[in-house]
């Protein structure tokens, strides 16, 4: 008897191999309980991908919206004096908005003092004290007023707080808010602490909780006689007041140069932070600490890069165990048609088209659950805040609390080279996945596969 040559391999991926393992997926009575994990197993990819996409699109959003927020009000730089008094700030602010590169510097004063309507008790807030000029720059704060309007800023007494916060103190326009400051350092006597009243002339909304909930802004110079953010100088020909004397001569007797905390310095490109630096240390003439945003948020960018690192990480695990679940599925399909590969190599199929079967059916799989994961991840990514709105009325809590996640909308956005690499990423595991099934179903034997039949 002779040995019969054997079967030519009619080369990778014919159509009959297509048909085979397309005639493998399908249900059939028989072979259903196959099918249905080959479903629930694309099922798996699908939900992996799609919440890899819409996690890393909320991070990046999240972080996109902070960085937009935190840069709208801050500056990418915060110039401090060396020195304790900060007297020469127009000056300086001028000379640092001369630099190329810079498009703008804006003094302010900074305090904290306890804020109180007349229907609410108090609640600390920080007091920022801008001009009119100022204000214009911060086109966040500028554009996000809702209630109110800007005229007469640096002429008025009148003050601009956050739409959380005006809750907070139940005040609208027009009404008082009383502020107490706790810090009676600057005072002559030392022992009251400094309680005024200001009427809310701005009620803004700017989308970042902890701006809406604890800013308070003044205009400039009803901020520094506020926070004393000045010296006394004795005036030129004026004798020192008597202790006795009250506080009206007291005063009139001395000048007021007004100072500030720091400046705000914006510029056009974020990305040369270390170049602009260098110049402004080499232009200005005031010595200056310059601190940029990176160094002043590290520690909460750091924690937000690691979270979005380890959710990504936790996440992959999805698509793993559906890749697993892909070799079980395709294990179970060969043990079910073990008679049927036995019929196909008598009929003079190679050990490469079985191989090519599976590994078919397997990438089939695979591909299908990825662009189902693909197109669910990026529509629900693109309607991240209208489904989390949604949910959030019909399961009768908010999902996301802004007091929580800083921002009052959920944020989103997608990077393409972020989604390429996911569905790149859960293709290639997919056809790992489907090379030791398909290499078994190869090593049939079909005379052991045929021998019971």
């Amino acid at each position: 008897m002779t040995d019969r040559a054997p079967a030519a391999d009619p080369g990778p991926f014919s159509r009959f191999e297509f048909l085979v393992a397309g005639r493998y997926l399908r249900a059939r009575r028989r072979d259903r309980f196959v099918s249905v994990i080959a479903a629930l197993t694309l099922t798996g990819i699908a939900l992996g991908v799609a919440a890899l996409i819409v996690v890393t699109s909320v991070m990046n959003g999240f972080n996109a919206e902070i960085v937009s927020k935190l840069l709208g009000l801050n500056g990418h730089f915060s110039a401090y004096p060396i020195e304790a008094r900060f007297t020469d700030y127009e000056k300086s602010a001028f000379q640092i908005q001369s630099v190329d590169g810079v498009v703008a510097a804006i003094p302010f004063v900074e305090g904290q003092a306890l804020a109180s309507g007349a229907k609410a008790d108090a609640t600390g807030a920080i007091i920022r004290g801008v001009s009119l000029d100022s204000v214009e720059k911060l086109k966040l704060l500028h554009d996000g007023a809702i209630l109110g309007h800007w005229d007469g800023w640096d002429e008025g007494n009148g003050i601009a707080i956050g739409r959380r916060l005006a809750e907070k103190l139940k005040v609208n326009i027009g009404d008082t808010v009383t502020l107490l400051s706790p810090d009676a350092s600057g005072l002559q006597s030392g022992a009251r602490p400094r309680t005024r009243s200001f009427p809310v002339q701005v009620i803004f909304d700017l989308g970042m909780t902890e701006f809406d909930s604890f800013y308070l802004y003044m205009p400039l110079k009803p901020a520094q006689d506020y926070l004393e953010m000045f010296d006394r100088v004795l005036k030129p020909g004026a004798s020192v007041p008597p202790v006795d004397a009250d506080e009206a001569d007291r005063e009139a007797a001395y000048d007021r140069i007004y100072r500030a905390t720091a400046i705000e310095v914006f510029i056009a490109d974020p990305n040369a932070l270390d170049a602009t630096r260098l110049k402004i240390g080499q232009e200005i003439e005031r010595p200056l600490i310059l601190s940029d945003w990176r160094q002043q948020h590290q520690n909460f960018f750091d924690a937000l890069q690691t979270q979005g690192s380890v959710m990504f990480v936790i996440l992959s695990m999805i698509v793993v165990v559906a890749a697993f679940n892909i070799i079980s599925s395709l294990i179970m399909l060969v043990k079910d048609k073990g008679t049927d590969i036995a019929v196909l190599r008598t009929m003079g199929a190679t050990r490469g088209s079985i191989m090519r079967i599976f590994g078919i059916a397997g990438v089939a799989i695979g591909v299908g659950g990825t662009l189902l994961g693909l197109a669910l991840g990026l529509v629900i990514a693109a309607n991240a805040e209208a489904i989390r709105a949604f949910l959030s009325s019909v399961l009768g809590f908010t999902i996301f609390p802004p007091e929580v996640f800083f921002l009052s909308s959920l944020p989103s956005r997608t990077n393409p080279s972020e989604v390429i690499a996911i569905v790149a990423v859960a293709m290639g595991l997919s056809f790992l996945a489907t090379l030791y099934p398909a290499w078994r179903a190869a090593q049939y034997d079909p005379v052991e596969a045929l021998r019971y039949e």
